[in-house]
């Protein structure tokens, strides 16, 4: 047997030709052996014909060898003729590997250009000089933030890539300094606004002038995450997505966020988010971090007083009619569907008069800055 130094664009009659010529076979040898013409052969050697799998099963036989020596020396040969790929296979590859780029592209983060520039679309998007520093495609860090989440998991990837955009657009928003003085003064009237739906638009500019900046972004499929607190430089940012379209959700997200701003958390560390966010009063995990137990106990009692309404269930269980509803919503001022939202929660019964948990959407679009559902906010990257 001859012995082959195989080069990928060597054609697999060249090897055939080394070992007729090192066992001392004619071509009519070979022919014979493997009951073909002569010319069929020859054609084969000239490398005017390829090896087929049977010709493969037939020479491994002929020479003693393997079949697939001779179907991986034809592979080799097509793949050093093919045309090279694109580069930017790869770079589109690496990139989608770890990150949402199609869904980027369509909801307007990033442009659909040619791929030798998605590198740079992608670093810049995340605010960073260099691939090697973004995150999940390197080991660099993820940015500071409180998240309101549906899993203890650590980030994902999109949601990494939501909150870059929540931070984008909320660049774009002329604020007032930061004040936890005025944020806390303005609760009460940030209350009043959860009474009527009409007034929900009137929301992020009672923050704005506090020095909040509240920016609802449309949440990635399957990402699942509800609301962040994230800080540029001192100017606090709360992201919504409205993920449930709900006005008990808004209130509860809302207000568990605005906990996490006058707390400062989310400036220097990340905090992990709760496993079972239902747009209430969370899991009951009594591993959840301190951070966030405090930030729902500060929602719940936002939407209703806990005491005052445990005792309205109590009271008036197992049998809780509409008309009690309505007349509880009154007496603690606040949306008849805040108080659903929360008795569905305590009880447990998520189908309960769920005709008041309609869709807010609308009103949310109203606001400021408000990136998703076919709106593309400014952003200058």
């Amino acid at each position: 047997m001859a012995s082959h130094e195989i080069l990928p664009s060597e054609h697999p009659g060249e090897i055939i030709a080394e070992e007729l010529e090192a066992r001392d076979w004619s071509q009519a040898d070979l022919a014979f052996v493997l009951g073909w013409d002569v010319s069929q052969l020859n054609r084969l050697i000239k490398g005017k014909t390829d090896v087929t799998p049977e010709s493969a099963n037939m020479l491994g036989d002929a020479f003693n060898m393997p079949a697939e020596f001779f179907m991986n020396l034809q592979q080799m040969y097509d793949l050093g003729r093919a045309k090279k790929a694109d580069p930017g296979v790869r770079t589109r590859a690496s990139w989608t590997a770890v990150f949402p780029v199609r869904e980027m592209i369509k909801r307007g983060w990033i442009d659909d250009t040619e791929s030798s520039l998605l590198d740079v679309q992608m670093v810049r998007f995340f605010g960073r000089d260099r691939r090697e520093e973004v995150p999940f495609v390197s080991d660099a860090p993820v940015l500071a933030h409180a998240a309101r989440k549906s899993s203890y998991s650590e980030i994902l990837p999109s949601q990494y890539a939501w909150l870059h955009r929540v931070r984008s657009v909320a660049q774009t928003i002329a604020c007032s300094e930061y004040s936890e003085d005025a944020l806390r003064n303005v609760l009460p009237t940030l209350r009043a606004h959860f009474i009527d739906p009409d007034d929900l638009p009137r929301i992020p500019a009672l923050l704005k002038r506090c020095g909040v900046r509240v920016v609802l972004v449309e949440q990635i499929a399957g990402s699942k995450i509800d609301g962040v607190c994230t800080w540029l430089d001192d100017q606090p940012v709360i992201g919504l997505t409205n993920r449930l379209d709900r006005i008990d959700n808004l209130c509860f997200v809302l207000r568990h966020e605005i906990e996490h701003v006058l707390r400062g958390d989310g400036r220097e560390e990340t905090f992990a988010p709760i496993d079972d966010f239902d747009g209430n009063l969370g899991s009951g995990n009594p591993d959840l971090p301190e951070s966030e137990k405090l930030a729902n106990a500060a929602a719940a009692d936002f939407c209703v007083d806990q005491a005052m309404l445990q005792s309205f269930i109590l009271r008036k269980s197992p049998y809780i009619s509409e008309k009690d509803v309505r007349a509880f919503a009154a007496r603690a001022q606040i949306h008849p569907a805040v108080i659903v939202g929360q008795i569905q929660h305590k009880t447990q019964r998520h189908g309960w008069l769920r005709k008041y948990q309609t869709s807010i959407r609308a009103f949310l679009k109203e606001w400021e800055a408000v990136d998703g559902w076919d709106n593309i906010a400014r952003v200058d990257l």
